[in-house]
């Protein structure tokens, strides 16, 4: 059995995620974990929190024959067991409570599997700079690249549309960026990644009708750092590429937990004080954030495309602007929903 092509990857993976989605948010489906909503909550209701199993089940179809395949790369294959790893633990949680130390344990075994198939955070940081760390560097930068990712994606999962916007277009520009360099088998993941992510985010977008769960936004947030250091070892593109492609969700986790680390908060505690969750609350709605937030990952997407093109001064340049503009959006939410307010 060969692997399919990346058109038929993305293909019979979107079929399958909307499918699965469609019957797993039904009142009939055989699994009903249900979201309550509470306090921190910005939907109402009670609302499925399975759709992490569609995303993984249009993954499974569409990366099953190249991972049953003659020509299966280790890489794969390790990457697809760490994946199982994360969904796993995240699909327990999603069912009862998996406290957070055994949770970060999986998600640091699921690095240490990436590792077994040759993926490691060792180059490409910043544009024109070489970078040599020693080893034990080497390795425990990526073990916190690797949970970290997982958990930033659970993170920003929190309103309608937005992780599964993010997952479509950003595994769609990874998935392109590898097509147009030949690399058909990354390709093929990346755009079956994307495509089982648009197949859930098509009863997702605004008004929801499921959620993803922690399995599932586990699953794009391993997906989002494997992926990000194959295609970097693949010499695709560099890792600083891979961020602005995500920058959306880094910027806007990474600069919330910060602000509430310096205010001596409890970061471990649920809480609504993300840009995208203080500008629904300031009256945007779901819908209108929703959309912003698809138009900047877009854009997001399109530079770091591009940026490849250029040499090391334009880089910078566009990673200059970038800084810049997501200081702006900090001071423009801020204005809106203060955050002590939040």
């Amino acid at each position: 059995m060969s692997e399919l092509s990346p058109v038929a990857a993305a293909g019979v993976a979107l079929l399958a995620s909307a499918g699965l989605a469609g019957w797993l948010q039904g009142p009939y489906a055989p699994l009903r974990l249900l979201d309550h909503a509470n306090a921190r909550s910005l939907h109402v209701g009670a609302v499925p929190r399975s759709g992490g199993l569609a995303v993984a089940g249009g993954l499974l179809v569409a990366w099953a024959p190249g991972l049953l395949g003659a020509g299966a790369t280790d890489t794969a294959f390790w990457l697809a067991c760490g994946a199982a790893l994360v969904l796993a633990v995240g699909l327990w949680d999603d069912c009862g409570h998996v406290p957070a130390l055994p949770r970060l344990l999986v998600h640091l075994a699921a690095a240490v599997l990436l590792f077994r198939g040759g993926l490691w955070l060792d180059t490409g940081l910043l544009p024109g700079l070489a970078w040599a760390p020693p080893c034990w560097a080497v390795m425990g930068l990526t073990a916190l690249f690797v949970a970290w990712s997982v958990n930033l994606y659970n993170f920003m999962d929190g309103m309608d549309g937005l992780a599964g916007g993010m997952a479509v277009i950003g595994f769609g520009a990874l998935g392109l960026m590898g097509l147009f360099q030949g690399a058909t088998g990354f390709a093929a993941i990346t755009l079956g990644a994307a495509a089982a992510a648009l197949g859930f985010l098509l009863w997702n977008a605004p008004p929801a009708r499921i959620f993803l769960g922690d399995g599932g936004s586990g699953l794009l947030g391993f997906l989002m750092a494997a992926c990000s250091l194959w295609g970097v070892t693949l010499d695709l593109f560099e890792l600083w590429q891979a961020l602005l492609v995500f920058s959306p969700f880094w910027a806007d986790a990474s600069s919330t937990l910060l602000r509430r680390l310096w205010r001596g908060e409890a970061v471990w505690r649920p809480h609504r004080k993300h840009l995208y969750q203080r500008l629904v609350r300031a009256g945007w709605g779901h819908q209108r954030t929703a959309l912003a937030a698809w138009g900047l990952m877009l854009a997001c997407a399109l530079s770091a495309m591009g940026a490849g093109m250029v040499g090391a001064a334009a880089q910078w340049l566009v990673l200059g602007g970038w800084t810049l503009f997501y200081l702006w959006l900090i001071r423009f939410t801020d204005a809106r929903m203060p955050f002590d307010l939040a």
